[in-house]
């Protein structure tokens, strides 16, 4: 179904779409394999199209060095996935709820007004299982670079820079999927 959905908004046989599906890939891989690791039950059908669909917004961004060449601000990615699914696909709910809440480790209202960010003023936190999962398996793996799985320290790092809150919620995901440090 997901192939079908991708291929609704993007090509086939571009570099962007490339890159696209091999990042949701290793998240989708990275997630099962927590999921497995922890035991916390997850649907895993939701989990697998969760983490191929999570960045479908990609495209509408401004981001030339992951190959995204629209308008937005590489922040609103999620919400304008979330967007897509909606207006194009609107039985894909639980999808949508997933593109837009997989930001950072969530993101608070609070946050989002204290840092002036071009997101309404609402909470985009992950809520159930599978949207904590695939929140905590994409901050593994970047479309950027070498593509390679990052190490836990260098992702806690990358989070403590997005302020306490930010960590938190990320210590908490790993706490909730029984993910120590390596």
């Amino acid at each position: 179904m997901f192939f079908e959905i991708i291929r609704f908004f993007y090509p086939e046989n571009t570099p962007f779409r490339e890159l696209l599906i091999k990042h949701s890939t290793q998240v989708r891989d990275k997630a099962l394999e927590i999921a497995a690791a922890s035991g916390v039950s997850v649907d895993t059908e939701t989990v697998i199209c969760g983490a191929m669909l999570h960045d479908i917004g990609i495209g509408k961004c401004h981001a030339p060095s992951i190959l995204c060449m629209g308008n937005e601000p590489y922040i609103r990615h999620g919400i304008l996935g979330a967007q897509m699914l909606r207006e194009h696909f609107p039985a894909l709910e639980k999808y949508a709820r997933i593109c837009e809440r997989h930001t950072g480790s969530g993101l608070a209202a609070k946050e989002i007004i204290r840092q002036s960010l071009p997101l309404p003023p609402r909470d985009f936190l992950p809520e159930t299982p599978e949207e904590k999962l695939l929140t905590l398996a994409d901050k593994f793996f970047s479309k950027s670079g070498d593509m390679q799985e990052k190490d836990f320290l260098t992702v806690r790092r990358s989070m403590e820079k997005f302020g306490t809150d930010s960590l938190e919620r990320f210590d908490e995901l790993c706490r909730y999927f029984r993910l120590e440090q390596n």
